[in-house]
Formats: structure tokens, sequence, C-alpha cells
């Protein structure tokens, strides 16, 4: 490779961002076995409800968060993949309705392979979120690896009474999205070199946009539930949500926003591996599914937004509260959560 080539960084991982995640249904193999059995008292979320992070206790009415996240490159430009990166990572905070403070970095690199130049740029665009969200980027490990990968550990606080869990929804409650989902089928399309750079810049948006707004819309009372949409795509984390509250989501397939071009892609079945692989663990449990919907609503996302459940009588509140926090158009709820049904399906799309 001459010195002058720029360096493609998607060529050198089988995976890209929050797709490299391992199938559901591999993942719950794997873990059948070490799900927290010892009791913990100050344990408030362990690894047995599916959440996006750890949540333990503090003895002064506070609680500790603590996540880790990290993965392979979803585009080529190493300081955006390493602020992507760190704002997925930062994610788990936020939808846990905590305050980030301390990030240490996680950081996979084949040396021989690329020039440390380009994995200074990684950890700068680390660097910038974590600056973006006003904490430290403190630290951190490294080590050669055949393929590059970063991402963060993170630490936050929450009130106790401001914790959001996944697994809280209560029924009546309408379901909001808080960001277009689409991010896994537009950098496949670019990979494959079906759209352009510019037919990028939307997806860019999503993944380089911090989810700081769970933080307050966790101090809402009428919030009862909280996750953001990352590697399972929207409805793997639905169904944690589901399964999680005892509870079935009925879903308006034409109220979710999609990014711009994912529904023509979709159209034409472009979307990545993962994708197939969440649908073959999801199918048993929903219906109404179709070719267009099946491929982004099992769309791996990369920091997607956050899922919300929010009391159908303070609905109009807090779309007036996101648009403040968010400065975006207000949303509409893209669904509802209702009692079980008979027939064993979790989620309903019509």
């Amino acid at each position: 490779m001459s010195n002058t080539e720029p360096i493609k960084l998607t060529q050198y991982s089988h995976g890209a961002g929050c797709g490299c995640k391992i199938a559901p249904a591999v993942l719950e193999e794997i873990l059948k076995d070490s799900k927290t059995v010892t009791r913990f008292p100050h344990l408030l979320v362990g690894n047995e409800s599916g959440d996006d992070a750890a949540v333990y206790e503090l003895n002064d009415g506070s609680c500790l968060i603590s996540t880790t996240d990290f993965f392979m490159p979803i585009v080529d430009d190493p300081f955006t993949f390493g602020k992507i990166a760190a704002c997925n990572a930062l994610s788990d905070v936020y939808a846990m309705g905590g305050t980030p403070i301390l990030a240490l970095a996680v950081l996979g690199f084949p040396v021989e392979k690329i020039p440390v130049e380009v994995a200074q740029q990684i950890l700068r665009g680390g660097k910038s979120v974590c600056e973006e969200a006003g904490i430290p980027l403190a630290g951190g490990h490294s080590i050669d690896s055949p393929e590059p990968i970063f991402g963060l550990a993170v630490n936050g606080f929450v009130s106790k009474k401001n914790l959001r869990r996944n697994n809280t929804a209560q029924e009546g409650d309408l379901l909001f999205l808080t960001k277009p989902i689409g991010t896994g089928i537009i950098t496949t399309a670019l990979k494959r070199k079906s759209i352009t750079e510019d037919e990028l810049a939307p997806a860019l948006r999503v993944m380089c946009t911090l989810n700081k707004a769970g933080e307050a819309l966790a101090q809402l009372e009428y919030v009862h539930a909280m996750t953001d949409v990352t590697g399972f795509g929207l409805l793997g984390h639905l169904l944690e949500m589901c399964e999680g509250s005892a509870l079935h989501a009925e879903i308006s397939y034409d109220t979710i926003p999609l990014i711009d071009g994912a529904a023509e892609l979709a159209k034409k079945f472009v979307a990545p591996d993962n994708t197939f692989r969440n649908w073959k663990s999801f199918e048993p449990r929903v219906n109404g599914i179709h070719g267009e919907s099946l491929i982004t609503l099992c769309d791996p996302q990369t920091n997607g937004g956050l899922m919300v459940a929010v009391a159908p009588e303070n609905a109009a509140d807090f779309t007036d509260q996101l648009q403040k926090l968010t400065g975006d158009s207000p949303v509409t709820p893209i669904g509802k959560f209702t009692a079980s049904n008979a027939d064993h399906k979790i989620i309903s799309i019509r």
C-alpha cells in the first residue's frame, strides 16, 4: 500500500458497528449458565434482564452505572469511527437515566497492518465525544489484534428514583422512538457501493448524536421504561422490553421513522448479515412482518435512538419535552403496550 493511499478501515473487519454483536439466540446459549445467581443486595441490575448496563446501589440514595461497549469499524474514517463508538458506549448510561462521569478506552489494533496514526485518530474521535459529554477519557487498555476494535468502558451515576430499566413498562403505555432507524442498511449499502458518501450523511448524523436526552427524560415520572436500540434491532430490544414487563406490543409500522434512503434499500433487500440472524431469533414471537419491515425492524443499529414507554395521558407533554431536549421535529408514538395475548406472539405489527 502506498503512503498516499487512504486507509479504508472497513476493509480490515468482518463485521461493522453493532452488527458485530453475536446473534441473540447464540448469545442466550452462551450466557445460559452465567446468569447471576449469588445474591448481591446492592446490585439492582445485573445480567439477568438483558438491560443496558449494570447498576449498583450506593449508600447515599444514588446508584453507580457501569457498562462497556466496543466493535469493529462501521465507517472508513478513523476519527468518525472513534466518535460513533464512543457515542454508542455512552448511550448505555443515558438509557438507564444516568449521567456519565468517566470513560476508559478499549482498543484493539493490527499494528503490523495499519499505521499507528490511524489509531491516534480513532482515539481523538472518542475523546472529542467524551469532551462533548463533559467527562474525561481517563485511560484504558489496548491489544494487538487482527482487526481494529474500539469502544469505551463507562461509569455514571443516577439517583435511584430516576433509574429507568427496560422491563418496567406498564399496560397501556405508548412507545416512542427518539431517532430514525436504518444505520445498518445505509452503511451496508455504502460498503457495497450502492450509495454515495453524501447519501451516508443522514446515518452519520444519527450515529454521532449522543442520546443525552435520556438523562432528562428519566426525571419524568410518567416515563416508565427506557432502552436504546442497538445490535438486535428495534424488534430485538422491544422484545426485551415486552418479555421483561410481561406485556405485548402493538406496532404501527407506518409511524416508525426511517433514515433517508433506508426504505428504498430495504425493498431491494440490502441488509447486513446480522439482520437475518436477528430475525431467526425473533420469528416465533412476532406476527405481521413483511419483506421491507423485516429488513428495517431487524436491522442492527449503531448508537440508535431510545425507546421510551410513556403513560398515555402524558404523551403530549413528553413530545414537548423531547423536542426541547433534542431540537428535532415532534415525534409520534410508534405503538403501545397491551396485556399479553393467547397466541404466544409478543409483538404484532400492522
